[in-house]
């Protein structure tokens, strides 16, 4: 499976009543559609996938799946605390016609992740999954990291094809770009560091900025490949702005302001996780404002 280009790891849309909002789930995948993602993240951290029953989160994984166009390439986020509940959640997005799935780390009992219990939990996963399996290190949330020498051990396996790294940390996608297999896939999961991760060889990112702006991320990705650097890297600085004030300091919630902004079904994140103070709004509107005039108003 080919993962390059710029996934975004879409948000969940909460109805007035506070159940999941299918129907805003695939509007939004509409209007995503006419854009030149590569595909979607369902059910990934911006997705607030631990906020969510069992059900809601088929419910979700559905709604997404049937409104998705050819073409488009579909992740489901599977991972869960035991190897057995993830391998039930990714066989029944494998049932649904994804193309792979996001497998996060455990992380409850992190003391006792020591590497050889991790990777023994993603090689069950693997065996057992019908699709391929993409690593996911996200320590900003877990408190877990997948470093170098687990991901490459990792990366033999024939059902993992890939990882999305979250830290943001070059040094160590560049170790893997460099170790591993060569059609082992390495994702980004950083807006502020797309232009340097695909400069040392990863194949595209997946960004909850790009549930926000899909347009803005889809175009980096783009120029970089065209080989227009300067338009790319002059890109990639005003993207640093947007990223920290929408993800880094807003959050879900910031995501979701965006989206209502731009005309997407965004609403507010899931309690406890608060909607933003005025104070966030108004600097995220100036960030977009800086980003590109019409992005605050399109």
């Amino acid at each position: 499976m080919d993962v390059s280009g710029i996934f975004p790891a879409l948000t969940t849309p909460f109805t007035a009543e506070g159940s999941v909002d299918a129907a805003g789930m695939q509007q939004n995948l509409q209007r995503y559609n006419q854009t030149n993602l590569a595909g979607y993240v369902v059910l990934g951290s911006t997705g607030e996938s631990v906020m969510l029953s069992r059900s809601e989160a088929e419910t979700i994984l559905t709604a997404a799946q049937n409104a998705t166009a050819p073409g488009k390439r579909m992740i489901a986020g599977t991972g869960a605390e035991s190897t057995a509940e993830t391998i039930r959640k990714t066989k029944f997005a494998a049932e649904l016609g994804y193309d792979a799935a996001l497998v996060k780390t455990p992380f409850y009992y992190r003391p006792s992740y020591k590497p050889d219990v991790l990777m023994a939990h993603y090689r069950a996963v693997a065996d057992a999954s019908p699709i391929p399996i993409l690593l996911y290190s996200v320590p900003q949330f877990t408190g877990v990291t997948l470093e170098s020498p687990e991901i490459l051990a990792l990366a033999e396996h024939p059902n993992i094809a890939g990882i999305k790294d979250s830290s943001g940390d070059v040094r160590r996608l560049g170790e893997v770009i460099a170790g591993a297999r060569s059609d082992f896939q390495v994702l980004t999961g950083s807006a502020a560091v797309v232009y340097p991760a695909l400069a040392i060889g990863a194949r595209g990112a997946i960004l909850a900025l790009a549930s926000a702006l899909p347009e803005k991320c889809a175009e980096l990705y783009e120029l970089y490949w065209k080989g227009q650097l300067d338009a790319a890297r002059d890109l990639q600085s005003r993207l640093v702005l947007a990223s920290r004030r929408i993800v880094s300091e807003g959050g879900i919630a910031g995501v979701k302001y965006v989206m209502d902004l731009r005309g997407y079904c965004g609403g507010a994140p899931r309690l406890p996780l608060q909607p933003l103070r005025e104070e966030q709004k108004r600097q995220i509107r100036e960030a977009l404002a800086e980003l590109a005039p019409a992005a605050a108003r399109v």
